[in-house]
């Protein structure tokens, strides 16, 4: 079998009329998604601290202790954004990039009034991406014994420039675009239009565009809202996992052959372990139940809305059980009835889909929609190595020592492969992997 790298230009060549190799718009916005996920995923344990200590001890929260609570608003302004700027720099530049990313983060943090999320995953990549070119720049051009004196002040020289224009230009600059965002959703939020979000939301998801969503917009939104209302709405625009249980209830009972032989399975690891990517195949095979995921997501908002209620932090992965643990004092209620409606409404519309869908399925079509939710997972990079179905019985004949999952458009379906992957070993008798 070919390396999986070809799949993105089989993908896009059947999507595209011209025949043309390069990648399509979905798969370039994915790929943004991709880098700001490597960004954020590395630092959710921080982001989930803070919200835990948010719920707990404001003044608001489980147990008020002003000493502990005082802890909130500092690690949210520099401790969070640092990260981000940290984990952005690394990933262009290693260790010197998270050092200038971290330097021209300071500048932005300082500088504005917000916290600078957004800013922080430009900022940390920007800066790797500068001290990356210096280098390449003066590479083998350093005389013998002048190495440590150059990198040292190479850093300190272009770090201090990058904050001085973070501090007085960059930042104001996407503080200005940050205030518009906001101003935005919030006259959605004072209309009661906030649940035409799903419109965006569902088929965004469907496609792998979720992660440009949450990490670009509704999590730095729902932090900024977090430290001056103890919790945030934004948190569940495209997180409920409702809509996705009330979707594959429906092909539990009314799909047929495979799809209704799967979905049971597919519930469990999509509201309990909070991988939404298994119900995404379901949607694909038929397109016309995006409608129901809408119309499931709009309804779990406007609940949400209503009982204005929201969460401490992202749920990442978006299960019930990271809901209810970022789920604020006083927010059960309206959290949980979110959730069942979304699932209600979309259970009773997928249902409807499918008993007046009179095509029926062929047996190879739930395959053929899982290969196509593949394809487009796959086509927002390049995968370098092939990991088939034949692998676990030929590795031993092989010089593999090491194998990754790796996700560019989601969070938990690799560590789902991973753990699945490493039971077929285990059962092979591989155990040196």
């Amino acid at each position: 079998m070919e390396g999986t790298e070809n799949l993105a230009y089989e993908s896009n060549n059947s999507n595209n009329p011209n025949g043309s190799n390069r990648p399509s718009l979905r798969a370039k916005v994915q790929a943004v998604g991709g880098f700001l996920t490597n960004m954020v995923l590395p630092n959710i344990g921080a982001f989930i601290a803070w919200g835990l200590l948010t719920a707990l001890f404001i003044p608001s929260g489980w147990f008020p202790n002003e000493d502990l609570g005082s802890i909130v608003d500092p690690a949210i302004k520099y401790l969070l954004p640092l990260m981000l700027a940290i984990t952005g720099g690394r990933m262009i530049a290693g260790q010197r990039g998270a050092v200038m990313g971290a330097i021209g983060a300071i500048g932005l943090i300082v500088g504005s009034e917000i916290p600078m999320f957004l800013g922080a995953m430009i900022i940390g990549p920007l800066g790797a991406w500068i001290i990356k070119k210096f280098d390449k720049l003066i590479e083998n051009k350093i005389p013998a014994g002048f190495e440590m004196i150059v990198n040292n002040f190479s850093i300190g020289i272009l770090g201090f420039i990058l904050m001085v224009i973070s501090f007085y230009f960059i930042g104001p600059v996407i503080e200005s675009a940050n205030n518009f965002v906001i101003t935005a959703i919030e006259a959605l939020v004072a209309t009661g239009f906030l649940p035409l979000l799903s419109i965006i939301n569902e088929p965004a998801k469907v496609l792998f565009l979720n992660n440009v969503i949450d990490q670009g917009i509704y999590y730095p939104l729902g932090m900024q809202e977090t430290l001056e209302a103890g919790k945030s709405i934004y948190f569940t625009v495209a997180s409920n996992p409702g809509a996705g249980l009330g979707l594959l209830l429906a092909f539990s009972l009314f799909g047929k052959k495979a799809a209704k032989r799967t979905a049971p399975g597919a519930i469990v690891i999509h509201f309990f372990g909070g991988i939404h990517e298994l119900y995404f195949p379901y949607v694909l095979m038929k397109p016309l139940t995006i409608l129901a995921m809408i119309a499931g997501g709009m309804s779990g908002i406007a609940v949400f809305s209503l009982f204005d209620a929201g969460l401490v932090a992202g749920p990442s992965p978006g299960s019930i059980f990271s809901y209810l643990a970022l789920t604020p004092r006083g927010n059960f209620l309206g959290i949980i009835l979110g959730v069942l409606t979304a699932a209600a409404v979309s259970f009773i519309i997928t249902s409807i889909i499918l008993k007046f869908d009179k095509k029926g399925e062929d047996e190879g079509e739930l395959e053929s929609s899982i290969e196509k939710s593949k394809s487009m997972k796959s086509e927002g990079k390049q995968i370098l190595g092939d990991v088939n179905n034949n692998v676990a019985g030929n590795i031993s004949n092989t010089a593999i020592n090491k194998i990754s999952f790796v996700c560019d458009a989601g969070a938990g379906s690799s560590a789902l492969g991973a753990t699945t992957f490493r039971k077929r070993l285990k059962k092979a008798d591989i155990t040196d992997i």
